[in-house]
């Protein structure tokens, strides 16, 4: 009997077939390569030629492996979860900017027009207005900054709003699509998301009530960003906690379900409608009662 022959990737180690130096062959290597057991790969890579000594042969691995994580970086930078997490910050950024400089327009119009109002829609309208001085050419001028930033903030929702569905279509019809992308953006991507403790998603932007009530210094929040959504806010105070821990329970099946299948599922829609129905009722019937009892 004949011994099989030595496949090449065995006698040559890891590295097989990447010249010495080519760090982006290198780093393809290590994303796509696999060994079905351990070998001692340095002294297989100086027996090959492809590493003079143990060090070289390792330091040709870091080069590699930083090469791979930096491509692997920029690849998930690119991903289109990572695009709404930029959009949503960038949105956030740009009202926040907008309205701090409003108040600006209107302190600054406030010492030079008696009729001066306040907040975004001022600036608009004082940005429409005709310049008489120099003064004048640089408050509207500021005012129209306001503007701009005002209408950039408005065009980044219409953005998320028509994005988002694409991304997460189960989580932007369960949490509607701004605050699906903001979900998303607090987790660090949908992937997080989808692997975090429904527990963490009902907290999710309450972060510094969440440390004081660590430290012992507030009590433990209820929810965070989810608080907007009607389910919530809508909700009886007694039973916000209930709306709030099935609101995030459904919100993170609907994340898992986007990232690993991305198939729109109707019916985590109808089961959050049916238990909310069910915990609203319950306040309902407990009024109706006492209102009896009296």
């Amino acid at each position: 009997m004949t011994e099989d022959p030595i496949r090449p990737e065995e006698s040559a180690g890891w590295f097989e077939g990447v010249a010495p130096g080519d760090a982006e062959a290198g780093a393809a290597r290590i994303r796509e390569g696999r060994a079905d057991a351990p070998d001692d790969w340095p002294e297989r890579a100086v027996a090959a030629g492809f590493a003079d000594d143990e060090d070289d042969y390792y330091a040709t691995l870091r080069e590699a492996t930083l090469t791979a994580a930096r491509e692997a970086a920029a690849e998930r930078e690119r991903a289109t979860d990572q695009q709404l997490v930029h959009a949503v910050r960038a949105m956030d950024d740009a009202s926040s900017e907008a309205n701090e400089l409003a108040e600006r327009v209107a302190e600054w119009a406030g010492s030079r027009y008696p009729d001066a109002g306040t907040g975004v829609d001022y600036a608009r309208e004082l940005a429409a207005r005709d310049p008489e001085s120099p003064t004048d050419e640089r408050l509207i001028s500021l005012a129209e900054r306001v503007a701009d930033l005002a209408d950039e903030s408005d065009a980044l929702r219409e953005f998320i709003e028509r994005e988002t569905p694409e991304v997460a279509p189960n989580l932007a019809a369960m949490a509607g699509p701004v605050l699906a992308a903001r979900l998303i953006s607090l987790a660090g991507g949908l992937d997080s998301l989808a692997k975090m403790p429904s527990g963490t998603v009902q907290v999710l932007g309450a972060e510094d009530s969440l440390f004081a009530h660590l430290r012992g210094r507030a009590p433990s929040p209820k929810h965070g960003v989810i608080f907007t959504h009607e389910f919530v806010r809508g909700t009886h105070p007694d039973e916000r906690g209930s709306a709030a821990r099935t609101l995030a329970g459904k919100l993170t099946i609907a994340a898992r379900v986007d990232h690993y299948s991305g198939e729109r599922k109707p019916e985590l829609d109808e089961e959050l409608q049916r238990r909310m129905d069910q915990i609203r009722g319950r306040h309902d019937a407990s009024e109706a009662e006492s209102g009896g009892g009296a």
